[in-house]
Formats: C-alpha cells, structure tokens, sequence
C-alpha cells in the first residue's frame, strides 16, 4: 500500500476467485498480485514471460513462457483452468514496445511484433478465457489494458503500440457484446503515465526525464501502480456487476 489509502482499506474481489493475470512481473502486474492475495482469498494465476512473478504464496500459480502465437495463449489459458480448476477472470498486463525511434525509421519485423504482442495477444488470450468461461456456465470477468495517447494518434516513437491499444478500444466492446449473454463482463483500463517502469524498460527514459513527463500531467505527478491495482480489482469486484464494454479512463486529467 501507500499514502493514498488507508492503512484499513483493501479492495476485494470474491473469495475462490480464479484469476489469471498476463504480464504479472511487471511493476502494475506485481501490485496487482499483491493487492489481491491481501484482500481475499483467491487463486492467480501469475504469469511472466520470461521469468516467474516472484511471488511466494500457496494462492499463487506461478506460470511461466513467452507467447510466440495463438496456441502459446490458449495452452496458458488451459493449463491455469486445468491447474486452479477454472478460470473467473483473466488480466492482461502483458505488452511491450520493440523499437524506441521515430517510427518512420521503424523496421517492418518491429512493426509486426508490436502489433503481435499487444494487439493479438490480447485476442486470443481473451478468446480463450472466453471459450472457457462458456463452458463453465457461471459467468466471468476479462480486462485488458490500453493508453490515453490511443486516443490522440500516438507519439513518433510509441505509434504502432497506440494502435495496437485502440484496437484493443474495439475488442473490449466486441467481446463485451459477445460474452454479455453468458454473463462474461468485459472491460478495459485506458492508462495515462503510471510510475510502473513501463517507459523506463522500453523507452530507456530517465529519472529526469520522467519527472519532466510527470510535469505534463495536470495533477503534476505519474499515477501509482496500486492506484491502477485498485480500479482494476473494482472492475473484477461484485460492484462492477453492472459495468461492461467500457474503458475506464486513469490519467491524472491528462490531455485535458
């Protein structure tokens, strides 16, 4: 936790719930994990690339292996609803940036994988779960993940990511459509500059940098990564029972 919340306050999710979350050892995937074995008893499934989520709990399901195509992100799928003996939910958090210059300058293999691992990714993950959650008969929950910056065409060294993320704007109203039926809640977080490490890892930015980032921002700070956790968990909450399609906006009044 941090200053931003009570010492008290711990949002919840149902207890049992099976939830598995893309792209756990990341700054927003770690808090999230942390967030959820602190507020109830649930099981996640926590996933990294290229390394586990560090994370020592009997709840946890640590998962491990890169998602080179679709049959990548259904075994995943599968073997989390295999080994937890189901699926309530699933995050995704995975994604990644493969080339930090202009885009003009960008190589067509650059192109193509940052449309695979934040645009197609996303997909079949989700059509997995999907898949799964049919068949279980009780309903579920998918997030997914997308940026403020999709909203206003990118930047010159960010553009194939905001596409990849404003397709991902459509796949969470087209899939949100599709599972309503079922009882399948789909919904999405549209981030703004969240302190995660995201921009540090891909862009090479610095501390200095940064700060002149947070300075952009009308509240004059980044947002913190349990502030993300927390909206997250009220999206996969019984409070959001009423709540699909929709992508929540967390941007510090960003682009205002």
């Amino acid at each position: 936790m941090n200053e931003f919340y009570p010492p008290d306050w711990v949002p919840r999710v149902a207890p049992g719930m099976r939830i598995l979350v893309t792209g756990a050892s990341g700054g927003l995937g770690r808090a999230l994990v942390k967030m959820l074995l602190a507020g109830s008893d649930c099981v996640v499934g926590a996933h990294g690339a290229s390394k586990g989520a560090g994370v020592r709990d009997e709840r946890v399901i640590p998962l491990c292996g890169a998602f080179r195509d679709e049959v990548d992100c259904v075994d995943l799928v599968e073997s989390f609803a295999k080994k937890a003996g189901g699926i309530d939910a699933l995050v995704v958090l995975s994604g990644a940036i493969h080339f930090s210059g202009h885009w003009n300058d960008m190589p067509a293999t650059n192109w193509e994988r940052d449309m695979a691992v934040n645009l197609n990714q996303p997909f079949y993950l989700a059509r997995a779960a999907m898949r799964r959650m049919k068949k279980q008969k009780k309903g579920g929950r998918i997030l997914l993940t997308g940026t403020e910056s999709a909203l206003h065409g990118g930047s010159p060294t960010s553009f194939p990511y905001a596409i990849a993320k404003r397709g991902t704007e459509c796949l969470v109203e087209g899939l949100a459509r599709e599972g309503a039926s079922a009882g399948i809640l789909v919904n999405g977080v549209r981030l703004g500059y969240i302190k995660s490490g995201f921009h540090e890892r891909w862009h090479g930015r610095t501390r200095k940098d940064m700060k002149a980032r947070a300075e952009l921002v009308p509240l004059k700070r980044g947002g913190e990564p349990d502030e993300a956790a927390a909206l997250m968990i009220y999206l996969l909450s019984d409070w959001a029972g009423f709540l699909t399609g929709q992508m929540i906006p967390l941007t510090g009044g960003d682009w205002l």
